[in-house]
């Protein structure tokens, strides 16, 4: 009996318990879609490479099993790219599957002839073809396999346009079993007793969770974690809700001061970056003990020396540090001066937030719009985010209450990704939470990277609610007048400051255009009329473009010179 590669490839990821694919057909993938569909493999096309990349990067993280992406040879391939660093940079697990141009055409500059493989190397955790037909189901499940072990990554695989239809008899095809799931390792025990000594020691400890930790379901050790020893603890961006974040025990208000002053930090999957401004000093204390978990041995000690290195699965890990903390009771004082300071601290910040939140001046500012978002959305709805002051002032002024239900720009920081991040979830909860909703907020310029999804939420009627804070420009606009005004120098070209876009553009449009339902609003009033009807109403995707000052900024920070990188 003879099988086509098409039929190969979709039996293979099916094997592999693969359930979403995303992308876009053409020459030479069309009949891999079909087939994935055949097979029982949910397939969403979109409509940028990019977008569907970001997509099947999300099912990654949010499922534990990778999402597919599909694209075509050569700028199909090129387009997916960023999905591919995007994935690997955050450590989700993703199978890129890219058609490529006929083998009996290679060097003759064959249609979208590209050196994919090589190409793909630099963002892969894997890039490989298969060098027969008989091979496909091994080479996938080598790629699934690759993408989940150790610290999860991105894989691709490159498919050879004349391997779509050629067949080939089954009996000499090397069919596989689905791959076991990732092996669980735990720290030394040495490593263990060491960093509980370190912690027990400290005068002014910080809890720092990563997203490593909502990857790996570790929410239930490490709420023990913290109400069993009293530790103060600061989420990263997506870990937030790993604990809840009304938990009293969580520092984010305060984050600048719990980061300067703490004298033992214990890093639960996450990564001294950036984003935690490397652990170096003026942030960070010159003598800070950190205590670093992680999956991967290559992190251990970037940037700072490490008091104590603990490899292994973060929530293995953490388990091991309960059973320590039981043998030895820990419990850090509630009424410490450290305590104290970070208490009175957040006061401060929350206080100096609420004050903007009530501004009743018009046009509103980020602060009062968040506050409504605030008091309508349902608590445990997947908050999908991005922007640059949206995505910054909406981390701190919008909780998150469950693990793995905050999606944003993440390590890599990059835009473009909303869109795709909630057709993602949205297709997951569907699956597995059908009573959670799915709620984008999107600064308008992050909106225009990937907007034309909106046409793919309204195909497969998919409910989200995109929430776009329209400033007219990226970080700061003009109004209209101020834009008619600058047309009097000259063109916009070399008149029109680089970050503004178009003054009052009506972007709830292009969801009526396709079906969906769109609010203009101006006021707290309208804001809280279109959110209550928008959360009402469940099974209509809808768009809100909320015109706010276009020179709203966030509060001013206590390090101007940091301001981009306070994250």
């Amino acid at each position: 009996e003879a099988v086509s590669g098409a039929q190969l490839i979709a039996e293979a990821l099916r094997a592999q318990n693969i359930e979403y694919m995303f992308g876009i057909v053409g020459i030479p993938v069309t009949e891999i879609a079909i087939a994935a569909q055949a097979v029982g493999i949910k397939y969403v096309g979109m409509r940028n490479e990019q977008a569907a990349c970001y997509a099947a990067s999300a099912v990654g993280y949010l499922t534990g099993r990778p999402g597919v992406c599909l694209v075509v040879s050569g700028p199909g391939f090129l387009h997916a790219l960023g999905g591919m660093a995007n994935a690997t940079i955050n450590c989700w697990p993703l199978i890129v599957i890219g058609g490529s141009s006929d083998r009996n055409q290679e060097t003759m500059g064959a249609f979208q002839e590209f050196p994919q493989v090589e190409a793909g190397r630099l963002y892969n955790k894997l890039s490989v073809r298969p060098s027969s037909l008989e091979v496909i189901p091994s080479v996938i499940e080598k790629a699934v396999r690759t993408s989940i072990y150790g610290r999860p990554g991105s894989c691709y695989i490159d498919i050879p346009g004349d391997f779509v239809n050629l067949q080939v008899n089954k009996s000499s095809v090397k069919y596989m079993e689905c791959c076991l799931p990732p092996p669980v390792s735990v720290a030394e025990c040495s490593a263990v007793s060491k960093a509980a000594s370190v912690i027990a020691h400290s005068k002014q400890p910080l809890l720092i969770i990563g997203k490593g930790a909502a990857y790996s379901h570790a929410e239930n050790n490490i709420r023990k974690l913290v109400d069993l020893c009293g530790l103060p603890f600061l989420p990263t961006p997506m870990a937030k809700g790993v604990v809840p974040d009304n938990h009293p025990n969580c520092v984010a208000a305060a984050r600048s001061t719990a980061l300067q002053h703490a004298d033992v930090i214990i890093l639960l999957g996450a990564r001294l970056n950036w984003i935690l401004h490397f652990g170096l000093p003026p942030r960070f204390r010159q003598d800070v003990k950190v205590i670093q978990i992680d999956i991967y041995a290559e992190e251990l000690g970037n940037n700072v020396r490490p008091a104590a290195v603990l490899l292994g699965d973060i929530n293995a890990v953490t388990k091991q540090l309960l059973e320590e903390f039981s043998k030895r009771p820990l419990k850090y004082p509630s009424n410490s001066e450290w305590w104290k300071r970070l208490r009175e601290k957040i006061m401060n910040n929350e206080e100096r937030s609420k004050g903007l939140a009530l501004q009743k001046s018009l046009p509103m500012n980020y602060y009062t719009v968040f506050h409504h978002i605030r008091e309508l959305i349902p608590k445990d709805c997947i908050l999908v985010s991005e922007g640059a002051n949206t995505m910054d002032i909406g981390r701190t002024m919008l909780p998150n209450y469950y693990p793995r239900q905050r999606l944003d720009a993440g390590t890599f920081g990059t835009m473009g990704v909303g869109l795709g991040f909630a057709i993602a979830a949205a297709m997951v909860a569907k699956d597995r939470t059908p009573e959670k909703r799915v709620i984008c907020i999107e600064g308008d310029s992050a909106f225009g990277f990937s907007g034309m999804e909106v046409e793919t939420i309204c195909r497969y009627n998919l409910p989200i609610l995109i929430i776009l804070v329209n400033n007219n420009g990226i970080y700061t606009g003009l109004d209209a007048d101020a834009w008619k005004e600058m047309l009097k120098f000259g063109g916009p070209a070399t008149c029109a400051p680089p970050v503004s876009l178009l003054p009052n553009s009506h972007y709830e449009e292009i969801m009526s255009a396709f079906g969906g339902k769109g609010y203009f609003v101006k006021t707290p009033e309208e804001l809280r009329n279109a959110l209550k009807a928008s959360v009402t109403d469940k099974q209509t995707p809808s768009l809100i473009n909320v015109m706010i000052d276009p020179q709203s900024e966030r509060k001013k920070q206590e390090f101007p010179w940091l301001t981009r990188s306070n994250l």
